[in-house]
């Protein structure tokens, strides 16, 4: 006859909430459908021998069965009455977005406000300790090498440089081993680790030990300090034990870092320049890309970039940005250096039309307000062979015949610059910086002409391992102006991953990726010398890091509501964290960044806000609000809902960044209240039935290292116990999760008595569960583990059906959005070995006048296969033997199918 069949999409969560036409039997989701041989009727020697007023009756039968255990085994009208005994004594309140937007704003701000102050101590006591240091070429110092400590040679004697480094596993810095009393040093594999100028930086830079233990001590959010030194060492807080590659080399070199090239110089416009002549062939072009390469990767998103390449003519690598210059994002320089490998050499080099073109970008970005607004550089690369030059630069560089821009910079209001002091600053000279390729120095004085009259730099790259060191130069002659005048600008880098990952599992039963990102503060070292004040030395660089993670912590869920979420973006437009940014992908067993995880437009995401809207208003910086009509996913993707958000957004002052926060109308517009005493609380709470989410703070364990260890619901439960009165909780919420553990706490009886009647339990019932939107969470198993179908369900890495710092549960999200004391059922995403499971969920509610809030849901599961057809098919004498029925999903993508009698 036919098989089964085992997918087929039906209407699913796009389609409109309500339906016309007769509603008999909507109670159910399910529909039934009988099926024989081809046609809709069973057909038996020509006659119709089912009706279709028998189908329906046993749809209608079918529907009030499972309706009726659902209710049953959940307890949901017990639920629903004892919110409605209390809804006397609640207080329903509208939720001020506007407010609510601004208070979490305030709060990350006085938060990255005291990681800004860290980084100024650092600074002051690095410039003060390298005042009082007098250099010695001949300096002796054992500092502690993070590689060669607790490393012993072959008869066990310690390591130079190494030596016993007590460490221990420390829950605030990712369970890593860690020395919290003393920092340590990393040296690059490609850096001397014993030449005088590691040497006497380590040795002046001993003096920020202390600072770093007073900082940690004054704000125990800390995590990573550390100071990034211009020679190359990196000195790191807390001390660690770092591990180099399988090849034993350590690629790391803190200069390379965003935060280093950020705070060491201003946003730049840069025009590279590349010499693909005859005679670049071979290394020397290899040399070349390296080099432009390298260039490329101390670009970040406040920078922007152009390269050309000459030889007889002139030739933009990418046609497409002819004439422009173009955000350094990573997607752009990615695609640049894709570009630079396909180069080739061919004919003579004409320079001279090559230089005229850079000049033309760079003054037609600064006269339209384009671009950096702020240092302007031409980075050369070639072999030196050229033909007459000179009046190339004469005409469109020297100071008496260029423009002065200032005036320009000062009237744009879309300057992406984060360095005002510094753009103001700005030379009216473009700066060219020659890169000299090859071992051959026959043409060095033509290089060497060009960057010494156009206050850039030269240098001599003759081999691949000079470039690195070789292309850094040209940081330091840009920072000159800021060591000069002392401009201690801080900085904010975009979001970055953390290179502590979590496990693969643990990151992909976790919804909330964005949350591993971070953000670093960071601010320049100046050398306060008197005989070196006017050569404008670096000593280097700064800084912390934020965890979003944290940030985020400072927009609590249950304030938000069920669909409500908060989300950062930097004045580019660039996510810094939002719910549904997913940075990661999996590469057989290993997790990987998605190669432009960084460079997420708000767009990309926010894309109902068609002409970007909110998009602008966030990079300027402003406070408002708008109202979208928004599809939103759930079950991974694979389901759609149609919501109507409020967008409340302000600024973070003090920084790039800007918050928004996303209310739902409805179950996002109201948040109720209710008090109980702490005694009956208490008592409920530690029910066993009970748990609180585990990633939200309702007390901060994170300040007192002694508090580390403690669960969330340990830690309530010491504070309102008065064993721990000093810890800092969040009484509102505390107070809510007390009354709604008061008010469900029947549910454990009722539960339980429905387990112990004697006429048993109907077949299948697995769990029963609840959850509030304090975040609280009770359930029943039905069931022992060695017979559930869904074992994982609602364990710790059943991430999707649990409170996280990213969301709700989706059996609570899901049902938010169906009617009221009606059941919805569906089918979660994941596969068991024993077969599939049905949850039916439905939302509770309370009502105050004429005000409704959600207080929470309740829901049940039961195997896929326990859901038969109701006892009037099955045990039908009369009914033909090769029936097929199947269920409907009427409002998913998935049909549920049974076999009736065959």
């Amino acid at each position: 006859m036919f098989g089964l069949l085992k997918e087929e999409m039906d209407v699913g969560d796009a389609g409109p909430r309500h339906r016309s036409g007769p509603r008999r039997g909507t109670l159910m989701m399910f529909s039934w459908i009988i099926l024989c041989c081809s046609s809709l009727w069973l057909v038996v020697d020509g006659q119709i021998k089912i009706s279709p007023e028998t189908v329906q009756k046993w749809a209608v039968s079918f529907g009030k069965e499972i309706a009726a255990l659902s209710t049953k085994y959940s307890g949901a009208k017990l639920l629903q009455k004892k919110y409605k005994d209390v809804e006397g004594v609640l207080k329903i309140e509208e939720v001020d977005g506007e407010e609510l937007v601004k208070k979490f704003a305030e709060e990350m701000e006085e938060m990255l406000g005291r990681k800004m102050k860290s980084v100024k101590r650092l600074a002051e006591a690095a410039e003060d300790a390298d005042l009082y240091h007098e250099y010695n070429d001949t300096l002796e110092f054992e500092y502690y090498n993070s590689m060669l400590i607790n490393v012993v040679d072959e008869d066990g004697n310690a390591l130079p440089l190494g030596g016993e480094f007590p460490l221990e596993a420390n829950e605030h810095f990712s369970k890593l081993p860690v020395n919290t009393q003393q920092s340590n040093i990393q040296v690059p594999t490609n850096v001397y680790n014993r030449d005088p100028d590691i040497l006497n930086g380590a040795y002046m830079s001993e003096a920020l030990n202390d600072v770093f233990i007073d900082n940690f001590q004054k704000d125990p959010t800390l995590t990573w300090q550390y100071f990034g030194s211009s020679t190359g060492f990196f000195r790191l807080y807390p001390g660690i034990q770092w591990i180099p590659d399988e090849n034993g080399v350590v690629t790391f070199d803190c200069r390379n870092r965003n935060w280093y090239i950020q705070a060491a110089t201003s946003p730049k416009d840069v025009v590279i320049v590349v010499d693909v002549s005859g005679s670049m062939k071979g290394l020397r072009l290899t040399i070349a890309k390296h080099t432009i390469n390298t260039i490329l990767d101390t670009l970040g998103e406040n920078d922007f970039v152009n390269i050309i390449a000459y030889s007889d003519y002139v030739r933009y690598v990418e046609p497409c940005f002819k004439g422009t210059l173009v955000q350094a994002d990573l997607d752009n320089r990615e695609h640049f250096k894709l570009l630079i490998d396909e180069l080739h050499v061919k004919g003579e080099g004409k320079v001279k039309n090559a230089m005229k073109e850079s000049f033309k970008i760079l003054n037609e970005a600064a006269a339209l307000g384009q671009g950096s607004l702020c240092n302007q550089a031409i980075m050369l690369i070639t072999d030196g062979a050229m033909e007459d030059f000179q009046d190339v630069f004469e005409e469109f560089n020297w100071p008496e015949r260029r423009l002065y821009l200032e005036p320009r910079l000062r009237s744009n209001s879309g300057c992406t610059c984060l360095h005002a002091s510094n753009c103001n600053s700005l030379s009216s000279q473009v700066r060219v910086f020659t890169y000299l390729i090859g071992r051959e120095m026959t043409f060095a004085e033509n290089v060497k002409w060009i960057a010494c009259n156009n206050k850039g730099y030269y240098t001599h790259v003759s081999t691949l391992a000079d470039v690195q060191e070789n292309v850094m130069e040209y940081l330091h002659v840009l920072s000159r102006p800021m060591v000069i005048n002392h401009d201690h600008d801080i900085i904010w880098t975009e979001a970055y991953m953390d290179s502590v990952l979590p496990s693969t599992k643990e990151l992909f039963n976790s919804q909330a990726q964005s949350l591993l990102l971070m953000t670093s503060v960071a601010m320049p070292v100046f050398s306060k010398k008197k005989e070196t004040l006017s050569h404008g030395i670096l000593l280097g660089v700064v800084g912390t890091d934020v965890a979003l993670r944290e940030l985020m912590r400072l927009a609590p869920r249950y304030k938000l509501g069920v669909h409500g979420y908060a989300f950062l973006i930097t004045n580019n437009g660039y996510i810094l964290s939002h719910p549904d940014l997913r940075p990661l992908y999996k590469e057989g067993k290993k997790l990987k960044p998605k190669p432009n995880y960084n460079s997420v437009d708000l767009s990309e995401v926010e894309w109902e806000d068609m002409e970007e809207k909110l998009r602008t208003a966030m990079v300027k910086g402003e406070t408002g609000t708008l109202s979208l009509d928004v599809r939103t996913s759930v079950d991974k993707g694979k389901r759609v809902m149609f919501l109507k958000n409020d967008y409340f957004y302000t600024s973070i002052n003090e920084t790039p960044f800007s918050l928004g926060i996303v209310l739902t109308r409805g179950n996002g517009q109201y948040i109720f209240i209710g008090n109980v005493s702490v005694e009956e609380g208490l008592h409920d709470l530690i029910a066993p039935d009970l748990t609180i989410a585990s990633e939200w703070t309702y007390c901060e364990t994170d300040i007192d290292p002694a508090h580390r260890k403690l669960s969330q619901l340990q830690a309530v439960v010491r504070y309102l116990t008065g064993k721990e009165p000093d810890l800092e909780c969040d009484v509102q919420l505390l107070q809510q999760t007390l009354f709604d553990a008061v008010v469900t706490a029947p549910m454990e009886a009722y539960w339980t008595a429905l387990m112990l009647n004697p006429g048993g339990m109907d077949e299948g019932m697995e769990t029963a569960f609840l959850g509030t939107r304090s975040g609280l969470m009770r359930f029943q198993r039905y069931s022992g583990i060695e017979k559930r179908v869904g074992k994982s369900f609602l364990t710790s890495t059943d991430k999707e059906n649990m409170f996280t710092l990213d969301h709700f549960p989706l059996w609570y999200r899901r049902a938010a959005e169906y009617p009221a004391k009606q059941f919805l059922y569906y089918m979660p995403r994941q596969e068991t070995r024993a077969g599939r499971i049905v949850i039916a969920t439905t939302a509770i509610t309370v009502t105050v006048g004429k005000k409704t809030a959600i207080a929470g849901a309740i829901s049940n599961w039961r195997p896929m296969g326990q859901i038969q057809p109701v006892n009037e098919l099955g045990s039908n004498k009369s009914s033909p033997n090769n029936i097929r029925a199947f269920l409907s999903n009427r409002r998913s993508l998935t049909c549920i199918f049974a076999v009736g009698k065959t």
